[in-house]
């Protein structure tokens, strides 16, 4: 079986944003699929998949905002996600916690 594309630390994030058990799957299911349609962006993926998480902020609109956004340019999505600057390991470890 192929690792997870959606790290721990990661999925931490989602259960605490999303309590709902059904709403959470629903999110790790749209961001297994963003995390295919955006291989070519050569970017970390859980650089990516975690700038929608914190887009979002618990909001499903939000969350469907943000992928949407994400398949019109990623790199608009890491904006969007303070992602974008060189600081971004640091950022990422702030809001997922550490590795």
């Amino acid at each position: 079986m192929a690792e997870d594309v959606i790290s721990a630390r990661l999925h931490a994030r989602i259960r605490r944003d999303f309590p709902d058990a059904a709403v959470a799957r629903g999110v790790v299911g749209a961001l297994r699929v963003l995390a295919v349609e955006l291989e070519d962006s050569r970017q970390s993926t859980e650089r990516l998949l975690a700038a929608a998480v914190v887009i979002a902020a618990g909001d499903v609109e939000r969350f469907r905002s943000a992928i949407h956004l994400a398949r019109t340019d990623w790199r608009d999505l890491l904006m969007s996600g303070e992602l974008a600057h060189g600081d971004w390991p640091h950022v990422l470890d702030e809001e997922l916690g550490p590795r």
